[in-house]
């Protein structure tokens, strides 16, 4: 891609969903392979993610989504990079999303969706791997 320096991700909790340990330990998990994380918080809409990842010129999105709304909410982030032609940003997840609807959202254009036990370096190494490389 021609851009050097750190894989950059942006990591968020959209909606209501108020629990977000899982969504810390991956941007630590990130964060401790030398990626550079910025954590929005809770309560984001997907407007405020994808203008977070655009101002942060960011590589992908890591949405973590527990409240049920995932298949509602990866669409509104996907739909939103479409229409401010940022569709370079990758968007990948996790939580609790029930394996009929994995599919589903990877047909939408989720990259990967990990669900609860995945181990923190498999989602590093697939971001280390589905992502612009870190600069030598």
């Amino acid at each position: 891609m021609g851009v050097s320096g750190p894989i950059r991700v942006v990591v968020a909790k959209p909606g209501l969903d108020g629990h977000d340990r899982g969504a810390k330990v991956i941007a630590r998990a990130l964060r401790d392979a030398g990626m550079e994380v910025i954590y929005t918080g809770l309560h984001q809409t997907p407007e405020q993610i994808v203008d977070t990842a655009i101002q942060e010129d960011a590589d992908a999105i890591g949405l973590s989504i527990l409240s049920g709304a995932h298949n509602t909410l990866f669409a509104k982030v996907l739909d939103l990079l479409r229409e401010r032609d940022a569709e370079d940003i990758k968007v990948f997840g996790g939580g609790i999303i029930p394996e009929g609807d994995i599919r589903p959202l990877k047909d939408l254009g989720v990259a990967e969706i990990f669900t609860p036990g995945t181990p923190t370096g498999d989602v590093v190494s697939w971001v280390r791997s589905n992502l612009r490389q870190v600069a030598a």
